[in-house]
């Protein structure tokens, strides 16, 4: 199953630099990196990264990263998956551009 990573493009520019991506702000305080589902990215975006510009998704194959991605139940009892390790930019299939659309909410990939 595809997961997705809404972040900064720099802090997504830092980690092709250093081979991994070990979390924005609030993965390093919670401890993993959160990822959402298709169905879930949407209202990720809408409650979190509202009027962020210059952000990008990045598309993982969760199958593909092992135990160390957890699927845990966060919002209304919704099951995420976090992943509980560094992400290697090697394991990222493809990087989408998310303008904003009229309502300041980052486009998610079709």
């Amino acid at each position: 199953m595809r997961i997705y990573k809404i972040l900064l493009r720099t802090e997504w520019t830092a980690a092709q630099a250093a081979g991994q991506f070990q979390g924005s702000a609030i993965d390093l305080q919670d401890g993993y990196i959160h990822f959402s589902t298709a169905a879930q990215a949407r209202e990720t975006a809408r409650r979190y990264f509202v009027w962020l510009k210059d952000l990008v998704v990045l598309e993982v194959e969760g199958d593909d990263l092992g135990p160390a991605l957890r699927w845990e139940p966060s919002r209304g009892g919704d099951l995420f998956p976090h992943l509980y390790a560094p992400l290697a930019v090697a394991d990222v299939k493809a990087v989408h551009e998310a303008p904003l659309d009229a309502d300041g909410v980052p486009e998610m990939p079709a």
